[in-house]
């Protein structure tokens, strides 16, 4: 069984998400779901921080998208933060490294 941890934590640019574990078909849902239920205020960001992910497939990816359609349906903004380097070639690949805003940490993230 693959297993998703998911903790909140807030900053003055707003809530980070920090993503551990597999982010896949199994897990997917979990994320999305927390995801939807954010609050986000118009200006604000939301930051994916997936320094813990061990394993993302195109499910995963899939959630990701959701997050950042959610965001800007909020008139918010996403960004992801230490992307694992398997995932980063991945995004990569598909263009999603032009969509996303990509940090080397949560620490150094920014509204665009």
């Amino acid at each position: 069984m693959s297993l998703l941890n998911v903790t909140r934590r807030d900053s003055a640019t707003g809530p980070i998400l920090e993503i551990s574990g597999e982010l896949d078909h199994a897990t997917a849902s979990q994320l999305r779901e927390r995801v939807t239920r954010l609050r986000l205020q118009p200006g604000k960001l939301l930051v994916l921080d997936l320094a813990g992910m061990e394993f993302c497939d195109s499910s995963g990816i899939s959630v990701l998208i959701a997050a950042r359609n959610h965001a800007q349906a909020l008139r918010a903004d996403v960004a992801l933060a230490a992307v694992p380097a398997h995932t980063l070639r991945v995004l990569r690949i598909v263009g999603l490294d032009q969509v996303f805003a990509i940090h080397p940490d949560s620490d150094t993230t920014s509204p665009a």
